[in-house]
């Protein structure tokens, strides 16, 4: 069994530890009015995106998110807010070096001794979520629902929402298909950009992920009976009616998009498996990137 696998498995207990200790974060993480940037890379931006739709939907201030390579350097904030795995990821570093004197920094990461927890004025430490595959899981989710939680929002179901996705069998003949395209609404558009990323990262899999409003403007044309369009959250019922009528396979959940991912995390392993590569270590990739 993977890495990958167990640490699929672990995030309803994660998901409950990051509830727990949401409070006694809530001195680092940003205060409502100031206005904010979040950064990362790869899965953590994905992460910097929700949170930073779901602070400004719920009248918490401006927010914005960055791939750490690209923070300008002429917008003004009061705090940034960095998160990273590991904590050593060559682009968060230097934008986290960047970060004017004035600007109050918070790193969300895994590891306490890394770099970046070192660096930042302040840090949320989510020593749980640690994880041994080079493909991330439960750091990126356990982040998000702690995000949610100092926001306000009500997540004490997602960890049972969690383990009922885990224990339901995915739909038949899923490895049979050859593209995936998730859509989503809202601040769960950066959640289906992250189910297509585990299915590249795991297994190689051709996946894509759109604004659920936009499939129509051009990407319908792909999609046909080797497809699989997956609604991550509410998707209007008409446009997945029309993505039927290409012959594809669909999906739809009603749980939260958040749980709806762990799916998505779920098929990835079984891909990888039916092609015979370990989920554990992608192809020309690291835990970490780490640049000269």
């Amino acid at each position: 069994m993977s890495y990958l696998t167990d640490e699929i498995a672990s995030q309803p207990e994660c998901w409950t530890k990051a509830i727990e200790m949401a409070p006694s974060a809530q001195p680092a993480l940003p205060r409502p009015g100031e206005r904010v940037a979040a950064i990362g890379c790869g899965s953590s931006l994905n992460v910097a995106r929700c949170y930073a739709a779901l602070r400004e939907a719920a009248g918490q201030g401006e927010t914005d998110a960055f791939p750490a390579s690209e923070v300008p350097l002429t917008r003004q904030y009061d705090r940034q807010v960095f998160i990273s795995r590991t904590g050593t990821t060559a682009e968060v570093l230097d934008a986290l070096r960047r970060a004017p004197r004035d600007v109050k920094t918070v790193a969300v990461t895994a590891d306490m001794g890394a770099p970046l927890a070192r660096e930042a004025d302040q840090v949320v430490w989510l020593d749980f979520t640690t994880e041994r595959s080079v493909v991330s899981s439960r750091f990126i989710t356990s982040s998000l629902v702690l995000l949610r939680a100092h926001l306000g929002t009500d997540v004490r179901e997602l960890p049972g929402q969690a383990a009922r996705e885990l224990a339901r069998p995915l739909p038949p003949g899923l490895t049979e298909r050859s593209e995936f395209t998730f859509l989503a609404q809202g601040w769960a558009v950066a959640v289906a950009d992250e189910a297509a990323l585990k299915l590249r990262e795991a297994s190689r899999t051709w996946a894509e992920s759109y604004p659920a409003m936009e499939y129509r403007h051009g990407p319908i044309s792909v999609s046909d009976e080797n497809t699989v369009v997956w609604a991550l959250g509410e998707v209007p019922s008409d446009l997945l009616a029309d993505a039927g009528r290409t012959g594809a396979t669909v999906i739809a959940s009603a749980c939260d998009p958040l749980a709806a991912l762990i799916g998505a995390q779920r098929l990835s392993v079984l891909l990888a498996g039916r092609k015979g590569i370990d989920p554990d270590q992608p192809r020309a990739l690291a835990r970490s990137v780490i640049l000269a």
